[in-house]
């Protein structure tokens, strides 16, 4: 390991991007904990984190790497355009014309992903009014200084501003750094949190033995996520496919090739995740405005409400949504008819299945055995932790499945990309095959 990244440190370009990379994530750092929003009540807002506040607050406070705890410039993080990618690929299913630009190459993706910025300050403008709102009917108080409307325009304008600054940021790390920037930054801000997970473990080791055997048990448990995560993401089914030979116009023959498709268990796990949670604090999100109302009393506070992420059916109802979800967004995305016109137009077959209907049929049936199997094992880590929180009712894992599924993903597609760089000029590689 250690004379492999000897070798990519000595290739100029590899190096070159990687101090880019590491001098961009210092300046993502220095923003995320030191540029604060004024006119924000500070002291307010780590009260309502010191509480132990979970959720749909928690999950997003995780995303930024603890900016919203600290109300920086960078509290909204990648999250809106992280909705809006997921918003445009969902219209581009239904709607033609985007599915149209789609198709056409370079050019269309460009159209494609202007229009998923545009529509991420909007969702950056809805969201800071929404945490603001959220969080002032949690803790009964209001976190800015100035409640005018000018003071409340500034706060909106500022994060709305750091949300579409970070946008550009990636953009950046990935032309000049390693890896794809969105999913760096989100890499980054998970794993700074680790530190205060860590010290939260050393201070409770400290509060007798009955705490020191839980702490062992979520280490235990932490271990097994791990490893089970690591297994299952770098784990694909693979469909086999032969190309015919074919004959140039010189008459030249080229024999036929055999190779594969590669399906990802994990592809559609954080996306489903996502979705599921979506749904699901939806209802608490809406009902936050209203906090006296009978409704509220009922699915936000109620013991067995599918809504309350403390009550003891929640686990499970999060877990059938999450499956459902995983096999709805593997299917739009894979597309079965496409693959197998696609797979006849460049003379390819699966084989033992004929061509056209057929090859559909089976590539459809290997997606739903494949979404099935991953919206499980997605449903089981993201609801370990849950139930794991909910039993010792004193501190849950701040790294849970979910963002150990990013977390690996992310690390395993920059050892990868490194790895191809290093192979283009006849170097060995990080993973040995």
């Amino acid at each position: 390991m250690l004379n492999t990244i000897k070798n990519a440190i000595k290739i100029a370009e590899i190096r070159k991007r990687l101090i880019m990379t590491l001098i961009l994530i210092a300046i993502l750092s220095i923003g995320r904990t030191m540029v604060t929003v004024p006119n924000v009540n500070k002291e307010a807002i780590k009260q309502l984190y010191d509480q132990g506040t979970t959720g749909f607050l928690s999950f997003l406070n995780l995303l930024s790497g603890g900016g919203l705890t600290s109300f920086s410039v960078f509290a909204l993080a990648v999250g809106p355009y992280i909705n809006s990618s997921i918003i445009v690929q969902l219209l581009t299913v239904i709607i033609p014309k985007l599915e149209q630009l789609s198709k056409e190459g370079e050019e269309g993706r460009k159209k494609i992903q202007e229009l998923t910025k545009y529509l991420a300050v909007v969702f950056a403008i809805v969201q800071s009014i929404a945490q603001i709102a959220i969080i002032n009917s949690m803790i009964n108080i209001n976190i800015l200084n100035d409640t005018s409307f000018r003071g409340q325009l500034l706060v909106i304008l500022i994060l709305t501003t750091g949300a579409v600054f970070l946008v550009w940021f990636a953009d950046q790390i990935t032309q000049y750094g390693v890896g794809n920037g969105v999913s760096l930054i989100i890499f980054i801000n998970i794993i700074s949190s680790l530190p205060g997970a860590l010290v939260t473990i050393y201070q409770n080791l400290n509060q007798g033995t009955r705490q020191a055997i839980m702490i062992i048990l979520f280490v235990v448990m932490f271990l097994i996520l791990l490893l089970s995560v690591i297994y299952v993401s770098l784990a694909e089914r693979r469909i086999p496919v032969q190309y015919a030979g074919k004959t140039a116009a010189n008459g030249k023959m080229f024999k036929g090739q055999s190779t594969f498709i590669p399906i990802s268990i994990t592809a559609s796990c954080v996306i489903g995740i996502i979705f599921a949670n979506s749904v699901l604090q939806f209802p608490q999100v809406i009902l936050q405005f209203f906090p006296d109302s009978k409704a509220n009393e009922l699915l936000i506070k109620g013991i067995y409400s599918p809504f309350n992420h403390t009550s003891v059916v929640y686990p499970f109802v999060l877990f059938i949504v999450i499956i459902f979800f995983v096999w709805f967004y593997t299917l739009i995305t894979m597309k079965p008819d496409e693959m197998a016109e696609n797979m006849h137009k460049s003379a390819g077959f699966i084989p033992g299945i004929r061509p056209g209907v057929p090859t559909e049929k089976y590539i459809e049936k290997t997606l739903n055995k494949v979404s099935a199997f991953a919206g499980v094992f997605a449903g089981i880590i993201a609801v370990v932790p849950i139930i794991a929180s909910i039993i010792t009712k004193n501190y849950s894992l701040s790294l849970g499945g979910t963002s150990l599924l990013i977390v690996i993903g992310v690390a395993t597609e920059i050892i990868k990309q490194i790895e191809s760089q290093l192979a283009m000029r006849h170097t060995s590689g990080f993973l040995k095959r």
